[in-house]
Order: structure tokens, then sequence, then C-alpha cells
């Protein structure tokens, strides 16, 4: 099977765009927009450019530091050996940077198939201001959609974990959507809903996705 999660708010407890805030003085600003953005108020390509508007001139050094605090809910590290040791192909579709994704699984010693992220790109050692990658303008659904076909994978044989508007997408089509505390325009659209790993755990294990 195709087990693709979300990061931000999923896999991880943590919001990339508001440690980053932190480290340039604006989390407050940046907060208040990915919450409108996770409540379906604003589109999500439109909350990123504002957020990364507000990042321009993050030197690298303060950049890196923000993302060497994105940590892995605790558990998820297990949930993903799980479903690899039992041969399922996992990915993580994120509005999220790679960068961050890619530090947070390595401090936990686990890796996964595929990752799909966004990009804050850097000039002369600072942030530029701009963002870039396949899920600001483009969806989960399409995401999803092209990671099956390339593994081989019906749609039917997917699973979608995720928490907030811009995973409603991918929740919609997947042949099982899970909801990991989703924001309330979310739940609804959610074929069930956990709050924590341990519970994540379990529910695979009672759909017979983890044997």
């Amino acid at each position: 099977m195709l087990i693709a999660f979300d990061f931000d708010g999923t896999l991880s407890d943590s919001e990339m765009t508001v440690l980053l805030g932190e480290e340039a003085g604006v989390a407050d600003e940046i907060d208040e927009i990915t919450e409108r953005a996770m409540n379906d108020e604003l589109s999500y390509a439109e909350s990123l450019y504002e957020r990364a508007e507000l990042l321009d001139g993050l030197p690298e050094a303060k950049v890196e530091a923000a993302f060497d605090r994105v940590q892995l809910r605790p558990g998820a590290a297990d949930v993903i050996a799980a479903l690899q040791e039992d041969g399922h192909h996992v990915a993580i579709l994120t509005g999220g940077f790679d960068r961050g994704v890619a530090k947070a699984l390595e401090a936990e010693g686990v890796s996964v198939d595929t990752i799909v992220a966004n990009r804050l790109p850097m000039r002369n050692g600072k942030l530029t201001g701009d963002a870039e990658g396949p899920l600001i303008e483009g969806t989960k659904d399409d995401a999803l959609d092209d990671l099956a076909a390339d593994v081989g994978v019906e749609m039917a044989d997917t699973v979608a974990i995720g928490d907030g508007a811009n995973d409603l997408p991918m929740l919609e089509v997947a042949g099982l959507a899970i909801g990991y505390e989703p924001k309330p325009a979310v739940g609804p659209h959610c074929d069930v809903v956990v709050e924590s790993m341990t519970d994540l755990l379990e529910l695979l294990e009672a759909k017979g996705v983890l044997e």
C-alpha cells in the first residue's frame, strides 16, 4: 500500500514557518496566517507566499537553527518503521520544507520512501522572501495520484493522514482518510480520526494495514 502523511501538524507538532518566524521575530504574524489557512479561510498558496515574504532576509544560520528544532511527534518514528517493515511505500506530502523534514527524520534515525515538499530559496546566504515547490499551487490529491501511479498502487490501496485544509484534497481521494487531530473544517471529510500516534498504530493494525 501507499501511505501518505502530512508533516506539520501530523507527523510533527512543529510548524516550520512559525519556527522560522521566531528566528526572524515575526512568529505571531506567521502563526495568525497559518491558522487562517489551516481553517480554510485563506488559500494555502496565498498563506505560504505571505509567510515567506515575512522571512525575507533571514540569514542561513538562523534558518538552519529553526530547522534543527523540527521534531517528529513521540511515536511517529515507530509508525513509520512499522509501515516500512511491512513493505508499504511511505511518503510525506507536505506544504512545509524539505530541509526541515529531512532533519527531523534524521534525528530519529528513520527515513521514508518519498518526500514531496516545498523549498525556501536563498541568495547570498539569506532567504529571498519567496517560496517554490510542487505543493504551493499544486494540490495533494494530484501528488498522491501521481505517486500511486509511479509505484503501481491503486488509489483504493492508499492511506492519507493529515490535519489541515491543504490535506483535504488527498483525504478526499485516498482509499482510507485518517484525520490526525484534524481542524474543524477537516474532520467531517475523514473516514476516521485519531488523537495520538498510539491510536494511529492501533487503527492501522485494526484496518489490516499493519500485521
